[in-house]
């Protein structure tokens, strides 16, 4: 299966997603038609990041837009709770790669005409931002791409500040560069044609961050709201900046999964993306790696708790499934044990993500009363890829839905169909039906739809 995986040790943002992109490999052709609707231009080079040649991305006005796109704005700070001056960059989420380009792309390194589109263009809302991007031409999946991203800043916005999707401006990310970053990512990801982009827990920075509204700590409001829902996990640090921009996180939760480590690769390209930063001990980069997944599972950090239990109801033991689960446990199972003097009991083993094993050994220690919880450290396993799928099934003239999980190895080969119980119990419980036939039926609908 053909693989990007992005490096987010030290965060990402959209010039740095647009950099690390074209340094895996992309054309900076593709970029043609949001130049042309935008009127702006991107400035493609190579810098040196702590001695790692990376590609930087600027988003530039082109010289007849400058003298009349000068709308009165703070370009300092947004009303997103994102203060866009804080990475010190040229443009707003400028983030590093590694590679060069051909600089002959219609690009000028004539920096003393340079004037950046950051925060250039009115304030526009979800409505505008989508009829804008509708108007460029793009290939469908391309612009689904782009204003699903836009759907995720302009939700999370709403939800800081208390308002609707229809009524948010997005301010600083709907202006032209923030447009130009978005819109440009899912043309570049296209022309890459992977099967599968996938990233590391993204790093947000430490410390606290200007906003328009005063000083707040990183990572930013919209930052977190946008991580709630994406598959990916965020880590504080490693220093104190703000690494994770509100539109880096938005579009790698539309388009990544989260893994814990690089998958195994045979690697075909790989990249930097340049950051705005310079630090004294780490370069400030975004790496990008393109090649073809050597695991047919994936693999998935874990660690292992278990405890003896010899005294406990078994009405507590019964919802032990339902708490630690809520708590973070990823599986539970209650074995039978026999105890010291030979007294019935039972074996409590779960297993869990290592950044959770404290939170749930807590919980199941309140739980139970258990003195003690052993840990086996922290292995993996080798899980499969799962989605879920919907089977509508017809039972006497009437439709009912029953979500199904479908299980595959990481190049897309189907194994197993497994029709949620809850959702089989309730087509059950209305019709005459037995579940397991129920079930059944839910599985063939979804393998022959395949």
């Amino acid at each position: 299966m053909r693989t990007l995986a992005f490096d987010g040790r030290m965060g990402a943002s959209g010039d740095m997603l647009l950099a690390a992109l074209l340094a895996a490999g992309a054309d900076p052709d593709v970029l043609a038609p949001v130049e042309d609707a935008l009127g702006i231009r991107y400035d493609i080079d190579t810098v040196d990041k702590n001695g790692i040649a990376a590609t930087r991305v600027r988003v530039l006005l082109d010289e007849d837009e400058t003298a009349s796109d000068d709308h009165g704005h703070d370009h300092d700070q947004s009303e997103d709770g994102h203060d866009h001056g804080a990475h010190n960059h040229d443009h707003s989420h400028s983030h590093t790669h590694e590679h060069s380009h051909d600089e002959s792309h219609g690009h000028s390194h004539d920096h003393s005409t340079e004037t950046p589109a950051e925060g250039h263009g009115p304030h526009r809302t979800y409505a505008e931002v989508v009829e804008l991007v509708e108007a460029m031409g793009l290939p469908a999946s391309v612009e689904a791409d782009a204003t699903a991203i836009f759907r995720r800043l302009g939700e999370a916005e709403a939800t800081v500040h208390d308002t609707n999707l229809e009524d948010t401006h997005f301010h600083e990310v709907g202006a032209d560069d923030a447009i130009a970053d978005v819109v440009g990512v899912a043309l570049l990801l296209d022309d890459l044609d992977v099967e599968r982009v996938v990233t590391t827990p993204l790093s947000t920075g430490d410390g606290t961050q200007g906003m328009a509204h005063g000083e707040y700590p990183i990572p930013a409001p919209a930052v977190v709201e946008i991580a709630a829902d994406a598959d990916w996990s965020l880590r504080g640090g490693p220093v104190d900046a703000e690494l994770l921009t509100p539109t880096g996180a938005a579009i790698l939760a539309h388009i990544a999964e989260g893994v814990d480590t690089l998958p195994t690769l045979d690697v075909d390209a790989a990249g930097y993306g340049a950051g705005g930063y310079d630090f004294p001990d780490r370069p400030n980069v975004l790496r990008a790696i393109v090649g073809d997944g050597g695991e047919r599972l994936v693999h998935d950090e874990i660690t292992v708790l278990e405890t003896n239990l010899d005294d406990v109801a078994p009405e507590l033991l019964g919802s032990l499934q339902e708490t630690l689960q809520e708590a973070g446990a990823r599986d539970v199972s209650i074995l039978p044990a026999t105890m010291k003097k030979s007294r019935p009991g039972h074996l409590v083993k779960v297993i869990v993500k290592p950044e959770d094993a404290e939170r749930v050994a807590h919980r199941l220690a309140v739980e139970t009363g258990t003195l003690g919880v052993r840990e086996h450290g922290a292995g993996h396993r080798w899980v499969a890829s799962r989605e879920f799928r919907t089977a509508t099934l017809d039972v006497d003239g009437e439709r009912y839905e029953v979500a199904v999980k479908v299980a595959a190895d990481a190049d897309g080969e189907i194994y197993d169909y497994s029709a949620e119980y809850d959702d089989a119990l309730a087509v059950t419980e209305a019709t005459d039906l037995p579940v397991r036939e129920v079930m059944r039926r839910a599985e063939d609908a979804v393998r022959d739809a395949e």
